[in-house]
């Protein structure tokens, strides 16, 4: 008999040890965070918004543009750089699979995981397997002869995001916004 599209009412001894997870909790576990940080995400329109742009009018107002859009728009910027990477490599085949292969590993053993990283029955912290992953993603990049490409296409990502934060205007404040749904009373005159 079949037991295809039944629910189990009970786990079976075949099953994984309880505390172990299956590739398909791994994958919807990924999925969830990836929805969750995508979800950040601000509206590409906002990004793009030609009414936003405008010279500062003085440093200190460059330095609040760039401190405000940095943090209100990180998403899009990493993805901004993401992409101008992407796109340099595409000339580079060798340096595309590499990147590609460690920013799979990156998603596995640093970004995705929910319990800590444990090898030959240790448990290895998190500042190791950061220390390994970079030293790794460097060496391995290195190894494919695109280094200048590589930092060239993050040099030209990170101007670009600059340029951006620093042109775009943010919206409005919080005390201009907070103006706008309700009308503040005035303070009583003292006497």
């Amino acid at each position: 008999m079949s037991k295809y599209g039944t629910i189990p009412t009970s786990s079976s001894s075949d099953g994984p040890p309880p505390g172990s997870s299956s590739p398909l909790d791994f994958i919807s576990r990924a999925k969830a965070r990836g929805a969750t940080a995508l979800a950040t995400r601000r509206p590409w329109r906002e990004l793009a918004d030609p009414h936003a742009v405008g010279l500062p009018p003085s440093l200190g107002d460059a330095y609040l543009r760039v401190r405000t859009n940095l943090a209100h728009f990180a998403m899009n910027y990493a993805i901004v750089v993401l992409v101008v990477v992407f796109l340099s490599l595409l000339w580079h085949p060798a340096s595309l699979i590499v990147f590609l292969v460690c920013m799979i590993a990156w998603l596995v053993l640093y970004f995705l995981r929910d319990e800590p990283l444990a090898l030959f029955g240790r448990t290895i912290g998190e500042g190791v397997v950061l220390a390994v992953l970079s030293v790794l993603t460097l060496v391995l990049l290195l190894l494919t002869g695109a280094t200048a490409n590589i930092l060239t296409s993050l040099l030209v990502g990170l101007v670009l995001v600059l340029l951006h934060a620093v042109f775009h205007r943010p919206a409005d404040s919080i005390d201009e916004e907070a103006g706008r749904y309700y009308t503040p009373v005035p303070p009583q005159p003292t006497y």
